[in-house]
Order: C-alpha cells, then structure tokens, then sequence
C-alpha cells in the first residue's frame, strides 16, 4: 500500500513503542535481583509473574478500548493510551519494590490501546487486499523498534538499572506530542457504531466476535499462536544467562539480531512471499518455520545453534499479522476496532497464562536433580504449534476457513 502520512506515523508510533518495550529485556535478570530475587530462576518466575499482571489488565480492557475507538474514533483513544505508558514508565524507574513494579505493569496493561487502536487504524485505512502486507509493516517496526531498545537498554543499564525506563518515559513523551499536533482522525462518522453497555463486558465481546462468520478458526489459532511465541519475550534473558552465561548486554545484542531479523522479514521477505505464492502458503510456511525454531532452540546448547535458528524464528513471524488479516477481512468497518481489540484481548490471554506456566517449566527443568533441560519451554510451544497445523490448513488466503 501506498505509504501515506498516518500510516508512516502509525509506524512510527509503533516503533517508539517497541523501542520503549524492548529497552527494558535486557535488565529484567538484574531488575528482579535489584528487588530481592535470590536466583535466576526465581527471577525469571516473579518476570512472569509480572508479565502476567500486564496481559491480565489488557485482557480486561483490550476489547472495551478496541470498542471506544469503533465509538468514538482512534485518535483520541490512542493519544490516552500514550500518556498513559509515559506514566507507566516513570512509575517503573521510581519503584523501589516488587509490588510497585507490578502495580505499574497493571496500568500498563490498563493503556494497552497502542498497538489495538493502531491496527484498527491501518484497517481504516488499507484496502482488505493489502492488510496483509501492511500488518506485517507492523511487525517490522517492532522489529526495528526491538533492534534498537533492547542494544539502547544494555548500553543504558550500564549507567543505572533505571536508565533504560527514564529513555522509554521520554521517548513516549516526544510520541504524545506528535500525536496530538500530527495525526488525522481514521474512522469516518457514518463507520462508527454506538458504545453500549455490552461493550464493557469482554467475555461477551470475545463471545460475539467468535460467533461471527469466518472468525473462529482465525482466533484460536492467533491465540495459540501468541502462547507459543511468549516463549522468546518470557524467557530469552533467562534462558541465555542459564544456558551461555549471557550477561545484560549479550542478551540485548541477541534480541537486536533478532529484531533485524524480523524487520527484514516483516519489510521484506512478508511482501514478497504473499505477491508470488499468496497470503494462504505463505501462512503454512510460516508455521511451519515456527515449529522448526522452537524445537531447534529447546534442544539447543551451543551458540552456533542460536545463529542457526533465529533466522528461522523470524520467518515464524510471519504468520501473527496474516491470520490478524485473515480476521479483519471478515468483518466491516464499524467492527475493526472490536476484531483488534478481540485479537489483542486473547493474546493477552495468552500472555497471562504463558509467563506463568512456561516459567514454571523453565524452573523445574534448571533445578531438577534428574533431568536438566532448560529448553524444556521451547518444546512446549512448538508442540503447541503441531497442534493447531490443521486448523490453519483449513484457512484458504482470503481469510474464509476451507472447505
């Protein structure tokens, strides 16, 4: 699609957003030490934990935001959410302890409309045939977004552990303004639909979009999809200090490489595939890259195997912004903002469960006395991935399930 001015400012939006996430993986190991943690893998379950906090508040409130902006517009929604991380991020580089750690994960869960209000407005404003390509822009400016914040917060933390947060604080500040001066309104008044008393309830949100033609088969596999790849956000930092004895700034190298990685793919290799084979294939080929990443990293014990895997989990990304695509064809546009906030409400999910059962793994599997297998996680999710393989054979590329 045509790379309009919103939609250049949309992805920078997102960018700065991944900067602000991604600046802050590389300390977690050392953050969590900071508040008491006694060992690494204790840390790497109060993360989850925390983690888990974040996706339980977005789950709550993801389908109502995703419905004020269907109601009342995009802009304002996402402008509310930007201040809202902004505050998120000061209140991280003043916490002194766990639980006001986790008190601001909460409110930033509670602001999670960023990336919600974001995708409804690309879906405003692309064409259903190029929203394929143009969520997989998306992607690629999380994947630039995560090339520099985490390699910014390993340089950053060596000043101090807060460092990283105050950066994120006033890059979301600079990101408030240019929204409120630049960005243009997406959703036209005859699109939008009544915010009613129903829509504060998100069971029956996520109820009543399951319930829509089409959509069912793309939602379960986007929800087991997104559990499977919390593996890499829940336990990289971890899982490489574990295995090579990485410290802060080896991991925020690792997930630079990645996010290049998936900035080529999402930019490039995405756009390409889809025009030559279709949006349908190349969702099969993304799958089954996924499945070949996770297990090559669970059984994974030398860096040599990381080089040769990470290329291949960065084609698995692929297949996210093809089935959030896949979902958004099958709905009108009165309804973009309730599909999003829908995708995002079960991805959060998945985050909240995710952290906390993939952690659990990761610390029996280091502190067992019998079997020691700390790529036990990434196992896991590829069978996950095994699993939903012939719900996604049954999706065809223009969104419909199969016959």
């Amino acid at each position: 699609m045509k790379l309009s001015g919103p939609f250049l400012f949309i992805l920078a939006t997102l960018l700065i957003d991944a900067i602000g996430i991604g600046i802050v993986f590389p300390i977690m190991p050392d953050l969590m030490d900071r508040v008491g943690a006694t060992s690494t893998a204790e840390g790497a379950f109060w993360g989850g934990v925390m983690m888990s906090a974040y996706a339980a508040a977005m789950f709550l409130c993801g389908p109502i935001i995703g419905s004020l902006s269907d109601a009342f517009g995009r802009r304002p929604i996402l402008i509310a959410a930007l201040v809202t991380l902004t505050i998120d991020y000061v209140i991280m580089a003043m916490a002194q302890t766990y639980w006001v750690l986790l008190v601001g994960r909460v409110v930033a869960g509670m602001a999670g409309a960023t990336y919600i209000t974001a995708t409804a407005y690309i879906a405003d404003i692309a064409k259903p045939e190029q929203r394929g390509a143009a969520f997989g822009m998306i992607g690629a400016a999380f994947g630039i977004g995560f090339v520099i914040g985490p390699a910014l917060g390993g340089l950053a933390s060596g000043w101090h552990i807060t460092a990283p947060f105050w950066i994120a604080a006033a890059l979301s500040a600079v990101n408030v303004a240019f929204g409120f001066f630049i960005l243009p309104e997406s959703l036209k008044e005859e699109n939008r639909r009544p915010f009613g008393r129903g829509d504060l309830n998100p069971f029956a949100i996520i109820l009543r979009a399951i319930r829509l033609p089409g959509l069912a088969i793309p939602l379960i596999c986007i929800f087991v999809f997104e559990f499977a790849n919390m593996v890499y956000v829940t336990l990289w930092a971890f899982w490489g200090r574990e295995v090579f004895a990485w410290d802060g700034f080896t991991i925020g190298l690792s997930l630079s490489a990645y996010g290049i990685l998936i900035a080529v793919v999402q930019a490039g290799v995405l756009p390409q595939l889809t025009k030559r084979i279709g949006d349908y294939k190349t969702l099969l080929f993304a799958t089954g890259a996924a499945i070949v990443g996770m297990i090559g990293f669970g059984f994974a014990g030398a860096v040599w195997a990381v080089v040769i895997f990470l290329p291949i989990a960065a084609l698995s990304d692929m297949a996210p912004p093809l089935m959030t695509a896949f979902a958004a064809n099958r709905v009108g546009e009165d309804q973009q903002g309730l599909v999003q906030g829908v995708i995002a409400s079960l991805a959060s999910v998945a985050a909240v469960v995710a952290p906390l059962l993939l952690t659990g793994v990761f610390e029996r599997a280091v502190n067992d006395d019998g079997l020691y297998l700390p790529g036990a996680p990434f196992l896991i999710a590829g069978f996950l991935i095994i699993l939903i393989t012939p719900l996604v054979l049954r999706m065809r590329s223009d969104g419909t399930p199969g016959e």
